[in-house]
């Protein structure tokens, strides 16, 4: 059964144009390292637009099931991703503002 990994999280708004920077590094990262994303099926980023909290922004990652997930985890944490990119992504973050959930549709 398919499920999403949802990431939120709030962008200081000081930090909005190296977030942006970062965004343009990530997606080049993820293009040079397409055998680490093989497990997951989509993925969707949104911009809060209207309501909340000025500066979200959600992630949404979908998965086959909850092992791909893990696969896909296991390998980016084995990665260059935590020392090379994460912190400047965590810089970024408004403290207290993150949270990853797993979501399973509904039928």
């Amino acid at each position: 059964m398919t499920i999403f990994m949802v990431e939120t999280y709030v962008i200081k708004p000081k930090k909005l144009a190296e977030f942006t920077a970062y965004k343009k590094k990530i997606s080049s990262w993820k293009e040079t390292h397409q055998e680490l994303f093989a497990t997951v099926k989509s993925y969707r980023m949104f911009a809060r637009a209207i309501g909340g909290t000025w500066g979200g922004f959600m992630e949404m990652w979908e998965f086959e099931n909850l092992a791909d997930c893990e696969t896909w985890m296991n390998k980016i944490m084995q990665s260059e991703y935590p020392t090379a990119l994460q912190p400047e992504f965590l810089d970024a973050v408004a403290p207290a503002t993150y949270s990853i959930n797993i979501w399973n549709p509904v039928e």
